[in-house]
């Protein structure tokens, strides 16, 4: 799952938008080309999703677009930047998503923004607007495409306080007519398939996922995903798969459920419980880009080859990968960030993902105490020297390994809390 450094595509300049239009265009039709010659081979796309629940999982198509697998990775802001998204596309998952695009920046050309937008071998490439204005909306979303977007996603999601306070977000589900001249906006600018992300609702006293839902699919909107908790709840709790299932009575779209999926038994009792074609994942990829892959390969396993897997590694079917290729993969996502954001700015950027992987990397063996990865952290985090942060998260993993392999073949518990100092010293 290694990607090699040297694959981003410098961000294009505001006056260079519309350059490529037609390479890009083109590359959309041959994608609908190849998914239809898929077809005459006997691949057949699942049908129309039914209100029953009944879906075929193994795969999803979003207009013309076959996916590859039906675990898609969250946008998420800060998070889902192109060197995240780059390694859990390469690791397996079925769509990845940009972070928040605010649609009326998008039309200013902020760079920030255009860098949020870029996509690399991403395919295919999906772009999520936001916003609260239609003209932006619209605009927004023609200068997506030509930045070469295969899919638009509409955020009605993000309960963040900063989004929902310019009437963005997850606050547009308090006003479900305001809602649709948004949805319309962008299916009428759009000549690629939208899609939709929501809460159930605002709060408890306005559950309006199901009533939006199907008002969207009227409005041309191609595939919706609901996050099974309302705004007011942000993440407190525990996402409610069950609510979801009023949405999948509502709509014959296909269905995407978010919220809480971490593991292969997470989504399988998501998709159960939901009635949903699909999950996504978010918090659940912190420090794993690996993980909707490794979540899509243990739901395309029969009952046979997933017990048979279970006893050949005496482990569940979402077991994480191997220390080794945790630290392949952490080292390439710091250097993924130090190249897409320049060295200052890519380091500040790594560090949260830095501290993810540690923690991953303890609930995968690593015989590390609280104490030694404090240490590790704050030693990590407070460089500001890229190549010495790289040297030290090797020296990180490579004592992981080492005292792994020392308690299993000692049969007896590693002396964690000496890790770090051994190598301090």
């Amino acid at each position: 799952m290694t990607v090699t450094p040297g694959r981003l595509a410098p961000a294009p300049h505001a006056l260079d938008i519309k350059i490529g239009a037609d390479d890009r265009a083109e590359r959309r039709a041959n994608t609908r080309v190849q998914a239809s010659a898929e077809d005459d081979h006997g691949l057949r796309p699942p049908g129309p999703a039914s209100r029953s629940g009944i879906h075929d999982h193994a795969s999803l198509n979003v207009g013309p677009l076959r996916l590859r697998n039906n675990v898609l990775l969250a946008p998420m802001s800060g998070v889902s930047d192109l060197p995240f998204r780059t390694l859990a596309w390469d690791g397996g998952a079925g769509l990845v998503v940009s972070e928040m695009v605010a649609s009326e920046e998008l039309v200013r050309a902020r760079r920030d923004v255009l860098r949020r937008t870029r996509g690399a071998n991403n395919q295919p490439l999906v772009i999520q607007l936001a916003g609260r204005e239609a003209r932006w909306m619209a605009e927004g979303t023609r200068i997506a495409q030509d930045l070469g977007a295969e899919i638009i996603d509409i955020n009605m999601g993000c309960p963040a306080r900063e989004v929902t306070g310019k009437l963005s977000g997850s606050a547009l589900m308090r006003d479900l007519d305001h809602a649709l001249t948004l949805i319309d906006a962008v299916v009428g600018a759009a000549q690629v398939p939208v899609t939709l992300k929501m809460r159930l609702g605002w709060d408890e006293r306005s559950l309006n996922a199901p009533e939006l839902a199907s008002r969207a699919e009227s409005a041309g909107v191609k595939m919706i995903t609901v996050h099974g908790r309302t705004r007011c709840q942000f993440y407190k709790g525990e996402a409610d798969w069950d609510a979801v299932k009023r949405v999948r009575e509502a709509t014959a779209l296909p269905l995407i459920v978010n919220g809480d999926i971490k593991t292969a038994n997470d989504a399988r009792q998501a998709l159960a419980r939901s009635g949903a074609d699909g999950v996504m994942i978010g918090r659940g990829a912190y420090g794993a880009p690996w993980q909707p892959g490794v979540i899509a390969a243990a739901l395309g396993r029969s009952a046979i080859e997933a017990a048979r897997f279970a006893e050949e590694t005496a482990e569940a079917d979402e077991a994480s990968p191997s220390l080794a290729v945790q630290r392949a993969t952490a080292l390439t996502h710091v250097a993924l960030m130090l190249e897409h954001y320049g060295p200052a700015l890519g380091l500040r950027n790594a560090r949260k993902h830095i501290c993810w992987y540690l923690e991953r990397a303890v609930t995968s063996g690593a015989p590390f105490s609280p104490e030694a990865i404090k240490a590790w952290r704050s030693k990590l985090c407070r460089n500001e020297n890229p190549q010495a942060v790289k040297a030290d998260l090797d020296a990180f993993y490579e004592q992981a390994e080492a005292a792994r392999e020392d308690a299993r073949e000692t049969g007896r518990a590693a002396r964690p809390s000496t890790l770090y100092e051994e190598y301090a010293a």
